[in-house]
């Protein structure tokens, strides 16, 4: 009998979980929530039950797994399986996640920081359609991204990857990382509203967006996007000033790596294709001409199923 894989996605409101197929299709799913509670300390013991009760469920035995993979927030030591500075888990100190779970479940076990994981899915099963190079970024409350060249995950000696880390404006916001001007600060959901809130002070013509603003009313990136589609004059600047930032990173990142595909996932590319033509105008802007005619920009595929698969797709190793 071919042997599965599980897949976890561990984030701070919920942990995703997942059983595969040795290529990648999903059997079943399920997720539960995450108590980051007493330090974190539920969490590790939650996701061993849960495995549990669900292998029961569906009457499998561990010896029917290769291996599982995970995703997690924060520093990850590859090697140890341990993780240190999840903040969003309330995990201050080092949690040995490796030890306990093999431990409990008999069933080898790796971890990965999540951007990682998330980019490994997208390569695998999604938009970087198995392709060796690809990197993939990701737009949500923050900007984060996995590089993956010569088929293998780039890790640097630690933090390679921290794409939402590159300095796109220099002297530019203020970073919770201590920098000015990180790609975050601007490209992420909060930086979007960020610059909305900005630019509309110095605005001075009708806008639904400015008189939102200037009611008080709170606002999201979807929200601007909606309005620039609308052709809400202050949206529109504000989403070409975002996606001029996003275009120069990727044009760095296309210029560094020369990847075959730039994949732009996380929750503001639910824009789509509206995001994506505005980002490649300034991608193509600031390219090397031989980049601009072998990297790709494309939006992600998997949504939130590329953290499971590309978890699980680390588990392959022990196939």
């Amino acid at each position: 009998m071919e042997k599965k894989l599980i897949g976890i996605d561990l984030g701070g409101t919920t942990i995703k979980f997942a059983i595969l197929t040795l290529t990648g299709e999903i059997q079943q799913k399920w997720s539960i929530q995450t108590n980051i509670l007493d330090d974190g300390s539920h969490i590790v013991p939650d996701i061993i039950t849960s495995i549990k009760h669900h292998l029961k469920l569906y009457q499998m035995q561990p010896s029917q797994f290769s291996g599982i993979g995970m995703g997690s927030p924060g520093t990850v030591d590859l090697k140890n399986g341990t993780v240190i500075g999840a903040y969003n888990l309330n995990w201050k100190t080092l949690q040995p996640v490796k030890t306990a779970i093999e431990k409990e479940l008999g069933i080898p076990f790796l971890i990965d920081n999540d951007a990682n994981v998330a980019a490994l899915g997208e390569r695998w099963k999604g938009a970087g359609e198995n392709d060796n190079e690809v990197v993939f970024v990701t737009l949500g409350t923050g900007v984060g991204g996995g590089i993956i060249s010569n088929g293998k995950l780039v890790h640097g000696v630690q933090a390679a990857g921290e794409i939402g880390h590159m300095i796109v404006e220099p002297n530019g916001y203020l970073c919770t990382c201590g920098n000015h001007g990180c790609l975050e600060t601007y490209a992420s959901a909060t930086g979007i509203v960020r610059v909305a809130r900005d630019l509309a002070e110095e605005y001075a013509g009708p806008a639904k967006l400015k008189k939102l603003l200037d009611d008080g009313q709170d606002i999201s990136s979807k929200i601007v996007f909606d309005l620039a589609k609308e052709a809400d004059q202050l949206a529109l600047m504000v989403v070409d000033q975002v996606c001029s930032y996003l275009g120069l990173a990727c044009a760095n990142i296309g210029n560094l790596l020369n990847p075959s595909f730039i994949v732009i996932g996380g929750g503001v590319s639910a824009a789509g294709e509206f995001l994506l033509d505005r980002v490649k105008k300034y991608f193509l802007k600031y390219t090397f001409p031989t980049v601009r005619t072998t990297t790709e920009l494309k939006l992600a595929q998997l949504g939130n199923d590329a953290g499971v698969i590309g978890a699980a797709s680390l588990a392959l190793t022990f196939n």
